[in-house]
């Protein structure tokens, strides 16, 4: 591990107790003062004139936009560092990921047990760093003007399998909107967006309708609703933000009225059940032998905020990134999830689950 002396002074039992007492003390984690600082000097870094090398990143199409930000950021600071940034959804990325063939993989859902244990055999070690959250986002076309709002019921009545081949108007959903045909768009099987929303959804990874369009890429699922004015999608909080003036976000009611995506109803835990934690896993291994990816890592949560704001995302509290950076130094590989799926997670929840990893 690359762990620095000033950690070796701070034990983590210690920085854990501050940490949990602090959340406790102020009701939230989203309410701890910024004064509650967490000893953290990050590993040294070899001066810029010296870092050369390359990085290989994919996985999911959520995650991208908070990535590519920083890597054109990064790249600005650092050009002899080659950078290969993609996505081929969640599950796609976790394959090359395990396989070595990248040292970080992008996620908008924990990484699975059969995905640990395919690390496992790999001989990957994967540090877990949680960079932001998201509000998956149910919209329709501008034009559509009689479906301003949808319940988690009539969202499963459209998208479990036995909708299949079924439920083909809008009349079938709402007995008040009109039979026309209704033209869905969503992530492909591959997507982590596609996990998520199905396991909140259907109440099974993986129960979905297949007779839709459907795309690893965002952009395509945009482009579909946005010129179908009798299209529903669902997709990211970011792609939503950056096409507004072509797409309608639809309230989601989960039984306490609609509540339409944002930073503040994700923040409060009013957005339920489709808020929840994006990830960036990162090759341990690859984190000790390449000062460059250490260097990048270093400048991806040193900007993670600002980055995350640009591309329309929801930041976690500054605890957040400064567990993340305790657990980079110290090299604390593993997951906090155990393989399991994290329905309706708060960002609270998750930064108890930091704390208490």
């Amino acid at each position: 591990m690359f762990l620095v002396n000033s950690i070796r002074r701070n034990p983590y039992p210690i920085v854990l107790f501050t940490v949990m007492l602090l959340l406790t003390a102020c009701g939230g984690a989203q309410k701890v003062a910024d004064s509650a600082q967490i000893p953290v000097q990050l590993a040294p870094i070899l001066p810029k004139a010296s870092l050369a090398g390359s990085i290989q990143i994919d996985g999911s199409s959520t995650v991208f936009p908070i990535t590519e930000a920083v890597v054109k950021e990064f790249r600005a600071h650092n050009q002899q560092i080659q950078i290969d940034s993609k996505f081929s959804g969640t599950g796609g990325g976790f394959e090359k990921f395990c396989a070595g063939e990248t040292q970080v993989s992008g996620a908008s859902r924990p990484i699975t047990k059969a995905e640990m244990e395919a690390c496992r055999q790999g001989g990957v070690a994967y540090i877990e760093i949680p960079v932001a959250f998201d509000a998956l986002t149910v919209v329709v076309n501008p034009k559509n003007d009689w479906a301003n709002d949808i319940t988690t019921e009539e969202l499963k009545r459209l998208w479990e399998p036995a909708a299949q081949g079924k439920i083909k108007t809008w009349q079938q959903v709402r007995s008040s909107w009109p039979a026309k045909p209704i033209k869905l768009y969503g992530p492909g099987a591959d997507s982590g967006s596609y996990d998520y929303f199905t396991e909140v959804i259907t109440g099974k990874d993986g129960a979905s309708r297949s007779d839709y369009t459907a795309s690893e890429d965002d952009d395509i699922l945009v482009a579909g609703v946005s010129n179908d004015p009798q299209a529903l999608g669902y997709f990211g909080l970011a792609y939503y933000e950056a096409n507004q003036t072509k797409l309608k976000a639809l309230g989601v009611d989960s039984g306490n009225g609609a509540v339409v995506p944002s930073r503040q109803t994700v923040e409060k835990s009013e957005y339920r059940p489709l808020s929840r934690p994006l990830f960036i896993y990162v090759n341990s291994k690859a984190a000790q032998d390449k000062p460059e990816l250490r260097a990048f890592i270093d400048f991806y949560l040193t900007n993670d905020q600002k980055s995350v704001q640009s591309v329309g995302y929801i930041p976690l509290p500054a605890e957040g990134y400064r567990l993340s950076f305790l657990h980079f130094q110290r090299g604390k590989v593993g997951t906090v999830f155990g393989g399991e799926p994290q329905p309706d997670l708060t960002i609270g929840q998750l930064l108890r689950k930091q704390a208490e990893f």
